[in-house]
């Protein structure tokens, strides 16, 4: 009998996937961040899940109660951010052991509330239930502009690919007090009219390979141009994850009609080519190298 870790996290999501069947009103269902629902006339509804386990995603001694509430939000809304929408309703499921105190509870909610309330967010409901660690797991609906919304599948060949902030060492700097780049995301396609579009969970290489792979193409990125936090490594931003920057693909003419990078905080860092080429990454000397296709992964 085979086991998870021989088929890892996104072989069990193809096994799902070939076994659901959906009407016509999922415009978009499993393979992007978010679910696309058929909604008004010039709307989609955008629907998302994630979850935070103890242990696994965080422990009490690296982040505060308040801290673990806000990221369980906030990863949510960085999904909605990446399909280019905007984040409305909000259900948060909670287990807990019996013995949390009371006042730890009512933090893990305080950091939930706090970043609601920042980005407008509904919570609407959710449930409660006892387990050994504490687990959060948040929905969230939100809504884009049907103009607006953004898939990993659209990058063509010749597209130049971005990522917005710095990226690396966020497991140690950041993936608590992220920023959700909602703002950001909604200036991107104003300006830009991304072909494609993804927020980075789970590392440079592996979330690239998902627009690659949605996208049916390949990809180069240029090693001195990967924008890097304060003391990362190039390692840790294709492999570490948990940056939650926008990584997107703009057609060249768009470019050239309005990146000033002075003035917008993103960065150029690579070209979609043909999908034989594969995904390489290459140095200052024009040495390629393929791009190793590892980063998070669950099982």
């Amino acid at each position: 009998m085979m086991n998870l870790d021989k088929i890892g996290e996104f072989g069990l999501i193809e096994r799902i996937l070939k076994k659901i069947k959906t009407d016509r009103s999922v415009i978009c269902g499993i393979g992007d961040d978010t679910a696309v629902i058929s909604y008004t006339k010039d709307k989609y509804l955008l629907f998302t899940t994630d979850m935070l386990i103890e242990d696994i995603h965080f422990t009490r001694k690296e982040a505060t109660f308040p801290q673990i509430g806000r990221k369980a939000l906030a990863v949510n809304i960085s999904d909605i951010a990446a399909m280019g929408g905007i984040p409305k309703y909000a259900v948060v499921s909670v287990g807990i052991p019996r013995d949390l105190c009371v006042r730890s509870a009512d933090d893990l909610m305080r950091g939930i509330n706090t970043l609601a309330k920042e980005y407008m967010v509904n919570i609407v409901g959710g449930d409660t239930v006892r387990s050994d660690k504490i687990i959060l797991s948040v929905s969230l609906i939100g809504e884009v502009k049907k103009s607006d919304l953004t898939l990993r599948s659209g990058a063509k060949t010749g597209d130049l690919i971005f990522v917005s902030g710095t990226l690396g060492g966020s497991r140690k700097l950041k993936q608590f007090n992220f920023i959700p780049r909602v703002k950001e995301a909604q200036e991107i396609i104003k300006k830009f009219r991304p072909t494609a579009m993804i927020d980075l969970s789970d590392g440079l290489a592996a979330d690239l390979q998902r627009i690659a792979q949605a996208s049916k193409a390949g990809a180069v990125l240029f090693k001195e141009l990967i924008p890097l936090s304060r003391g990362a490594t190039v390692q840790s931003a294709f492999y570490e994850g948990e940056d939650f920057e926008l990584l997107f693909t703009v057609p060249l003419e768009a470019v050239c009609k309005f990146y000033k990078k002075d003035k917008f905080p993103i960065t150029c860092i690579g070209k979609i080519v043909e999908k034989k080429k594969g995904l390489a990454l290459i140095n200052k000397q024009a040495k390629s190298t393929p791009l190793r296709q590892k980063g998070f992964k669950h099982f």
